[in-house]
């Protein structure tokens, strides 16, 4: 979008000057008309990339939201990017509004025009926006993608709350460790040395590790990150390892079914939301298979979608694969044989909703205690293994 240094005159015949973004002269005439001023001369200063690499979700909920209301109101789409032009808050905002508008205004269709910004705008909703132009229900589509957006928010939201906590308590508890062995514990070594008794055998363990962490601290700070970067990197180079790590996901005790439950959730949504738009059950489970984070739930869903092409029903080719328990795949049952499929496959993500919130409780009201028992555990040792000697001391002196 390009800025433009302009004189136009107003209603009273006052020359006016100023600076203002607009995609060309004739959109900056349009955009000075509608403040009831006339275009006299304009001159380009300077002209700003549109290239949107990415924006906050926020805002991208905050322009569908804004666009639905206004197309449900009966405005024009092209009015209603301008609208949303003028009114955006961030220059992200203003340049996405704008580009959409001069692609529009070009003859795309409104999802063409949101195809051209893959990083902003899934293919899911790219398709999505087509199905709805496509039905005449593009409001309503609008609609369910700002929800469904919202709620994939809520869902990452959940999940970084079920690793945060037990990864900073791991974290307190090694800073704790770290800080024993290599502040604490070599200075009472000096003073055990002193008391000229044979150190018993879990405090000589406990000098060997703190010698470790002095001597070879670097290693206990460097070899974690190295090992998950590893990590990473070989699920990347190697597809079977990355599926066994996916597996691993889903199966690691606690933590692993709300994972599991969180990937299948949004799974339902996605589907739902497709299906309730117009766009086949078939090409639906594409996209599913696309969205979903998950390469062992990938594999799946295009197992039961072979399934599904063949002529299986959806709830059959679900049960091959054991991805829902029996009650979701009833609740299937009924969506088909009563054609409602994308009812039940919303109440399906309702469902995971629920047991979401409930699981996270529960895992959350687990963990704590759980790393308290450990760092209580850690801190008993040291300080048996320290004033244990200690007490021995004490106890032969009075003797």
């Amino acid at each position: 979008m390009a800025l433009y240094q302009f004189r136009a005159a107003g209603e009273d015949g006052r020359i006016a000057t100023g600076r203002m973004e607009a995609l060309h002269e004739t959109d900056l005439a349009a955009q000075l008309k509608r403040q009831k001023q006339d275009l006299i001369s304009a001159k380009e200063v300077t002209a700003r990339s549109r290239t949107i690499k990415s924006m906050p979700s926020r805002e991208v909920l905050g322009i569908l939201f804004q666009l639905e209301m206004l197309v449900r109101a009966g405005v024009p789409i092209l009015d209603s990017l301008a609208d949303l032009r003028e009114a955006a808050e961030t220059p992200a905002s203003r340049d996405l509004a704008g580009s959409l508008y001069e692609r529009i205004e070009a003859g795309s269709t409104l999802g063409e025009a949101v195809g051209f910004f893959p990083a902003v705008f899934s293919e899911t909703v790219v398709n999505l926006i087509r199905s709805g132009e496509v039905t005449g229900q593009l409001p309503d589509v609008l609609k369910e993608v700002v929800r469904s957006m919202k709620w994939q928010d809520e869902m990452t939201a959940q999940t970084k709350k079920l690793l945060t906590y037990p990864l900073f308590m791991l974290l307190v508890i090694g800073g704790v460790v770290f800080f024993l062995m290599i502040y604490l514990v070599p200075q009472l070594v000096g003073f055990l040395n002193n008391l000229g008794k044979d150190i018993p055998l879990q405090t000589r363990i406990l000098i060997a590790v703190s010698d470790f962490f002095v001597n070879y601290w670097w290693v206990v700070l460097i070899v974690p990150p190295i090992i998950v970067g590893g990590i990473f990197s070989l699920a990347v180079s190697s597809p079977q390892f990355k599926y066994q790590l996916h597996y691993l996901q889903m199966v690691i005790p606690v933590i692993g079914p709300v994972l599991k439950k969180m990937t299948m959730a949004r799974f339902a949504d996605t589907l739902s939301l497709m299906y309730s738009t117009g766009i086949p059950l078939i090409e639906g489970l594409v996209y599913c298979q696309k969205i979903s984070n998950n390469l062992v739930i990938q594999n799946a869903i295009a197992r039961a979608r072979e399934r599904v092409v063949t002529g299986t029903t959806l709830s059959d080719s679900f049960v091959a694969e054991q991805l829902f328990p029996a009650f979701v795949i009833r609740m299937l049952k009924v969506g088909e044989s009563t054609g409602a499929l994308d009812k039940s496959l919303a109440n399906i993500s309702y469902f995971y909703s629920r047991d979401i919130d409930d699981s996270i409780a529960k895992v959350q009201s687990m963990i704590g205690p759980a790393l308290n028992v450990v760092m209580g555990l850690i801190l008993g040792w040291i300080m048996m293994a320290v004033l244990g000697p200690i007490y021995d001391t004490i106890a032969t002196m009075k003797t």
